[in-house]
């Protein structure tokens, strides 16, 4: 195979598999792209309370279902001296505190940290309905019950719409005779989700209860709502008991499913269970990493995550390299730029982002020009090149010094960070600007050095952008696309950007000679 058609081969690859990594992240286990993105976390504590009578104490209670959409960060299950634990099945969950012996007022606690994940959609219930069971009513409250059904059947033309009639006129405000009958005004919500219920087994329609909690933030005391979901034969339609309206409301998180008690509490009475809800906010990104690690998924407990903090914050710093190495590269190759060594400006912008930029220029010319100096010096004394190279650099670990305690005594705490730079690279620069100052002169030089300050000042201002930090660590296959890219413009050997400009003017000549 030609090289070249071999280099492109492995640039698709490099860069398809980079891609499509970043959009896995993205897509499928939802790194958000930019740093800034937040999801609201809701934490509900239910609190139940209940008078143990001095027997063994069974308190059983309904946990929400772990749906596709919802992401539980945490639940927690507190209540001293209790055994617990957790019963589940495919269609429920249950928590269950346990206790030998207990006697008067007792607390349990269960409180559930979740949110909304954005990248998978809810689904609908798919469980297969039971056969209704009509109830058994009186006679006058089950002719009260047929006459109504019989006036919402002629209204309605299908199950959808016959439940949304029927609870629309058992709520109406100006009810007639056998309405009043049947809805008893001074009866609680659970009446109601009841009398909805065997009025549509009456009908033949298979239906049950759903109770959910409205998130709302700061809200205590707070208890289920019910709501009444039937069956149309092909898929479960939620209703709102209080107004027929249909679908699942906004911030609505169902609890339970089906008629089964919410709490059964044996050997206590006065059981009763209120609902406290807060609102917080969170990073997108921490909750993803957070729900990736406990699941255990693989790109990310095989990641830069899995790393200790320490480690963590040496990489942030690593991954930045590629971005850098990007700048130089399409500084020299593609803008013609001259720079005094190939990395020396990525480890100049890395300087500079310790010790911010002007300061860091400032110094880096302080520290340059005094070693230039000294360096000519030194060239009088015909050394070899491994003691001169060595004297350079304990100059310029002197005049850091010198630097650090000046700008200590003067209270310049900035000036403090001149540490951070390169010390070898620095020798090693001022070495090889002494040499092409002999060779070429001081324009060079100057060419050079302002080359490598300016590549460092872009490098710079790109590995200190907020969400070019962000991508890089968090999405560390950047540096697939990052390496295709730079393959590619190693293969570039056309005219720089600087060439283009310095033979311009040849250009127009030979066009005006041709007129």
């Amino acid at each position: 195979m030609h090289s070249r058609a071999r280099l492109y081969t492995v640039v698709i690859l490099i860069l398809s598999t980079g891609i499509g990594l970043i959009l896995y992240k993205h897509l499928v286990l939802g790194f958000p792209l930019m740093p800034d993105a937040k999801k609201f976390v809701w934490t509900i504590e239910a609190k139940i309370d209940f008078q143990a009578q001095g027997d063994p104490v069974i308190v059983s209670f309904a946990l929400p279902p772990k749906e596709p959409h919802l992401t539980f960060m945490e639940e927690d299950f507190a209540s001293p001296d209790y055994g617990f634990s957790e019963l589940s099945s495919k269609n429920f969950r249950r928590g269950q505190w346990s206790k030998r012996t207990a006697l008067g007022a007792q607390t349990a606690y269960y409180r559930l940290s979740v949110y909304e994940n954005d990248k998978m959609i809810e689904t609908q219930p798919t469980d297969a309905p039971k056969e209704p069971t009509k109830p058994e009513l009186d006679e006058v409250f089950l002719t009260a019950s047929i006459t109504l059904l019989d006036q919402v059947r002629a209204r309605s033309a299908n199950s959808e719409i016959f439940t949304r009639e029927l609870i629309q006129t058992l709520n109406s405000p100006s009810p007639n005779q056998n309405q009043r009958l049947l809805r008893n005004d001074k009866a609680g919500e659970d009446y109601k989700t009841e009398l909805i219920l065997d009025l549509l087994a009456l009908e033949g329609i298979s239906a049950r209860v759903v109770r959910g909690l409205f998130l709302e933030d700061g809200r205590r005391r707070q208890s289920l709502t019910n709501f009444v979901e039937i069956h149309d034969g092909s898929q479960w339609i939620l209703f709102n008991q209080d107004t027929g309206k249909s679908g699942k409301p906004k911030n609505f998180l169902i609890w339970q499913r089906g008629g089964q008690s919410l709490l059964d509490v044996v050997g206590g009475k006065n059981s009763q269970v209120s609902f406290s809800i807060i609102k917080n906010v969170h990073t997108a990104r921490n909750l993803v990493v957070g729900s990736g690690i406990n699941k255990e998924a693989g790109l990310i407990d095989f990641s830069i995550y899995s790393l200790p903090i320490e480690q963590q914050n040496a990489f942030k710093m690593i991954l930045l390299l590629p971005i850098g190495a990007l700048v130089v590269v399409i500084m020299r190759i593609l803008i013609g730029i001259r720079t005094s060594g190939t990395f020396m400006p990525i480890l100049i912008a890395l300087a500079l982002i310790q010790t911010t930029l002007i300061t860091g220029i400032i110094i880096f010319l302080i520290v340059v020009s005094t070693g230039l100096l000294i360096r000519s010096y030194l060239s009088r004394l015909n050394l070899l090149l491994v003691a001169r190279i060595s004297a350079v650099i304990i100059v310029v670990i002197t005049i850091i010094a010198s630097i650090s305690i000046i700008s200590h005594k003067l209270g310049l705490s900035q000036a403090l960070q001149v540490t951070f730079f390169p010390m070898i690279i620095l020798a090693w620069t001022i070495e090889r600007m002494s040499v092409l100052w002999e060779e070429d002169g001081p324009r060079e030089v100057f060419i050079q050095g302002a080359g490598s300050l300016l590549t460092a000042v872009i490098a710079y201002l790109f590995m200190t952008n907020r969400t070019v930090e962000y991508l890089t660590f968090n999405f560390p296959e950047l540096m697939l696309v990052n390496l295709a890219l730079i393959l590619i413009l190693g293969q570039y050997t056309g005219y720089r950007l600087t060439e283009l400009y310095r033979f311009h003017s040849m250009g127009r000549h030979h066009v005006v000679g041709k007129r």
